[in-house]
């Protein structure tokens, strides 16, 4: 079972697209994981263990669903696989850095049993309390699944 990550860390890529994985990710994630786009304009970055539970998932849906077909092909399409160098680096492809708009400053989050990959501006945007209303989706989360 995958430790469930939390926290974030703020980071710069180096010049050749690398970004040094924080220690309170490396337990989580492990030496190999999987890099694919995520929901926000970020990226995931998932535990080997946990992206296999996630593509057991995608397999099962339908081939004869169009939208089934699409989600599907949005993770999977985008996936690579990552190893962590001997200084905790990996390379984020270019095609994943710009679908999260990346630059330079990045922000990795824990977000249970993955970890997140944010611009900085996008994740501050984000996050910031003046765009989210804590109280209202509490609520929902409350609602929908009892938290």
């Amino acid at each position: 079972m995958t430790k469930g990550m939390k926290g974030q860390s703020n980071h710069n890529l180096d010049a050749k697209g690398r970004l040094i994985i924080p220690a309170r990710l490396r337990e989580g994630l492990g030496d190999k994981f999987v890099l694919c786009r995520g929901m926000d304009n970020n990226i995931y970055a998932y535990p080997e263990e946990e992206w296999e539970k996630f593509s057991e998932r995608l397999n099962g849906l339908p081939v004869s669903d169009a939208a089934a077909r699409q989600f599907k092909s949005f993770f999977q399409g985008s996936a690579t696989d990552c190893e962590v160098d001997g200084q905790f680096r990996i390379v984020i492809p270019q095609t994943l850095r710009g679908w999260a708009h990346i630059d330079k400053e990045v922000v990795m989050v824990g977000s249970g049993a993955v970890a997140e990959i944010w611009d900085k501006t996008a994740w501050d945007n984000y996050n910031s309390v003046d765009n989210m209303d804590i109280n209202a989706l509490s609520a929902i989360m409350s609602d929908k699944y009892g938290i």
